[in-house]
């Protein structure tokens, strides 16, 4: 039988590259008379931009230091042990880069049984134990704490949350058993299946403290000492925590359904992570706690050998990785500063960006267009967004006040961007208009300004042509709703200098935007594979499948919305616009679909109506349909969207449209908010062995994304 020691040891060896956790232990006497007290704090001796995480040799160390504090406790040397981390940071959890080199079963089930140990073995100190979240605390650092007797949390905590199955895990230190037992499930399965299939929403102090997971709250100036307080005064009996009967009955069931209706409704039984942590939840039920370590074990054995895990990872770290380093990027030295910002437009899209800009660069912002009432409405809309981020108490009223003094709306482009340093233009997305206005804007803007377009799909190098100086001219195509999408897609075309793609890429940081660079190809990147994507759904649906089997054909991927759902979001008329640009350059593989046009002309928003709460076949779109008789099944619908979209992928990375497949898959979990479960796209496809039907080859290389062979 393998002792924690002999587990730990193992995953060790196949980890070298670990950044260590120490634990170290103090030992001082509490206030009010009320004995010896040990603390260990976690810290792996850098500062707060390197969070401190648990892999193997940490959890060693916390060992060791458990070995120590069990002995004083047992000698009756202290009265009890606190645990906490170091300033800012509690501690975030396993070491992802540990679990990647995980290359079997059995080694994956060590890693699992090794934590479970570890904080057993805290549970089960002879003294009281208490936990003080005084920092940012996720997955196992959570879990930590509820192997204790008692929680604080500092109200100045920023981040709270057990985002495993967000990234295809699971709790599985004692998350999913636990925490359903401390505060009951309903609010349990909030914080494991929802938030974290809710884009991984985090927690704050006080909603830690609200939610029960902590029985006390504490400012975060003297969160320490004033734990240490209530601490003495929980250990004499003048504080006793009470804590709420949980409902073991119906509620609990409810609570294991609602989670099961989430993780249809966002992943629709795509990856498995949420449906496991909810067997476990159910059966926390009987409050048999190591039943529910021994099948967090295995569940999250399997789920560290599944490929949607590996994808998972892949996806995290383009995102916090990849997405910060943009490659292709020029020397960001060669960035010019941008002291002023003008936009041309006053419309929905153009207001958006004045906002955004306005609110990261904070510098003054001009909105010009064709007419005083577009631009009032313009301003107006800045000013109404304003209103509600002082509502929300987002900005205070000197803030709000700035802001809106900054922005400003004219007629006269000469009056309006005489001294504007960037100027993009979000207008009607036709090439004739946009090399008018580019023409007009280069006439009175100064000789450094940066010409940017929001083009989603035009040539950059073609709108740029006619300019005297075309090489300021540079894409900057954001996704809708600008908020919310964190893409923005950086467009080089063929006279764009690296001067101005600098200053661009300086910008789109300070927008607090993921920027990639992409060649001046059609449709760019996220248009293109979600024109060739929706493309082929349309052409089966033409050629006769019914609208409801083309679109159930994809729900295995677990998109964020139906291909039609999304026409919808995007506009029918947009996406008309996109497939016949992407016609006229590809028409071989680009369809214009003829039903699409109709519905268009008809002035439809959508396929659907939705007077049942359910998305419907609209009857008068139905009346629309012109098919014919060849009928798919779901499955052959969905081989053939995959291989048109392995097949586009393909050709985009031969024509050097991204450096690498890493910046498609980027673009499509920032962009188009694909599934970390997918790793974006190609992790999927080269599961799926799509990739090496289609193209010959895997888009990536063996390990990455997938199990180490």
């Amino acid at each position: 039988m393998s002792t924690t020691a002999d587990l730990l040891k193992r995953a060790a060896e196949l980890f070298p590259g670990e950044v260590v956790t120490q634990a170290h232990v103090r030992h001082f006497d509490l206030p009010l008379g009320a004995g010896r007290f040990a603390l260990i704090t976690l810290d792996n001796g850098h500062d707060h931009t390197k969070p401190t995480t648990l892999g193997p040799q940490s959890l060693a160390h916390f060992d060791a230091a458990i070995d120590q504090v069990e002995k004083e406790a047992a000698a009756g040397e202290i009265v009890g042990v606190g645990v906490t981390g170091k300033p800012f940071i509690f501690a975030v959890g396993a070491d992802l880069k540990g679990v990647e080199l995980l290359g079997s079963h059995e080694d994956a089930l060590a890693i699992g049984k090794g934590g479970h140990d570890v904080f057993k073995r805290l549970a089960g100190l002879a003294v009281p134990t208490f936990a003080y979240y005084n920092g940012a605390a996720m997955g196992g650092g959570v879990e930590i704490g509820l192997h204790c007797s008692y929680r604080t949390v500092s109200a100045a905590l920023p981040a709270f949350s057990l985002p495993e199955v967000f990234l295809g895990l699971l709790p599985g230190w004692g998350g999913c058993t636990l925490l359903p037992n401390l505060i009951g499930a309903d609010k349990a399965v909030s914080v494991i299946i929802e938030n974290s299939l809710n884009q991984n929403k985090q927690l704050k102090g006080a909603q830690v403290y609200e939610l029960g997971i902590a029985d006390a709250l504490f400012e975060g100036a003297d969160f320490l000492e004033q734990s240490l307080t209530w601490t003495a005064a929980v250990l004499k009996g003048e504080i006793v925590v009470e804590r709420p009967v949980i409902d073991r009955g119906e509620g609990w069931d409810q609570a294991v359904a609602k989670g099961r209706f989430l993780a249809d409704s966002k992943v629709h039984g795509a990856a498995p992570a949420a449906y496991r942590a909810l067997d476990i939840i159910a059966a926390a039920k009987n409050g048999d706690l190591q039943q529910g370590y021994d099948a967090e074990d295995q569940a999250l054995a399997d789920l560290i050998m599944s490929g949607e895990l590996r994808s998972g990872i892949y996806a995290f770290n383009l995102v916090q990785k990849r997405g910060k380093r943009p490659a292709g990027a020029p020397d960001k030295a060669l960035a010019r500063p941008v002291t002023k910002v003008g936009v041309v437009g006053a419309g929905l899209m153009a207001s958006q960006l004045a906002l955004l800009f306005l609110r990261r660069l904070e510098v003054p912002v001009v909105l010009t267009d064709i007419d005083q009432e577009r631009v009032d409405k313009g301003v107006g809309y800045v000013h109404a967004e304003i209103d509600k981020l002082l509502g929300k108490g987002r900005v205070n009223q000197d803030k709000a006040n700035r802001l809106k003094g900054l922005v400003s709306g004219v007629l006269d482009k000469a009056e309006g961007f005489s001294d504007a340093d960037f100027v993009i233009e979000a207008v009607f997305e036709e090439i004739g208009v946009k090399q008018q206005v580019f023409a007009e804007v280069e006439a009175v803007a100064p000789a450094h300004a940066i010409l940017a377009t929001n083009t989603s799909s035009l040539s950059v190098t073609e709108m740029a042509s006619k300019l005297k100086n075309p090489e300021r001219v540079v894409g900057f195509h954001f996704f809708n709703p600008v908020a919310v999408l964190p893409l923005l897609e950086i467009v080089r075309g063929e006279q764009t200098d690296d001067a101005s793609l600098a200053t661009a890429f300086a910008v789109a940081k300070k927008l607090k935007k993921t920027a990639v660079l992409v060649k001046d190809a059609p449709a760019f990147v996220v248009n293109r594979i979600l024109t060739r994507f929706m493309g082929e759904i349309q052409n089966v649906i033409d050629e006769g499948t019914p609208v409801d089997v083309a679109e159930r054909a994809v729900e295995p991927l677990g998109l964020p919305m139906s291909p039609l759902v999304l026409l919808e979001l995007v506009g029918p008329a947009i996406g008309l616009h996109v497939s016949e640009t992407l016609n006229r350059a590809f028409p071989e593989r680009f369809t214009v679909s003829p039903n699409l046009k109709a519905v268009v002309e008809a002035g439809k928003r959508g396929f659907y109506v939705y007077e049942s709460g359910k998305p419907e076949l609209d009857p008068e779109v139905a009346a629309l349909l012109k098919q014919g008789d060849a009928v798919l099944t779901e499955e052959q619908v969905r081989a053939r969207v995959l291989d048109a979209v392995a097949q586009e992928i393909g050709l985009m990375l031969d024509e050097g449209v991204v450096a690498e497949a890493q910046d498609i898959d980027l673009c499509l979990i920032t962009g188009a908010g694909w599934p970390f479960h997918l790793g974006g796209i190609t992790p999927y496809l080269d599961r799926e062995g799509v990739s090496e039907r289609v193209n010959g080859k895997r888009f990536l290389a063996p390990g990455v994304a997938s199990v180490p062979a």
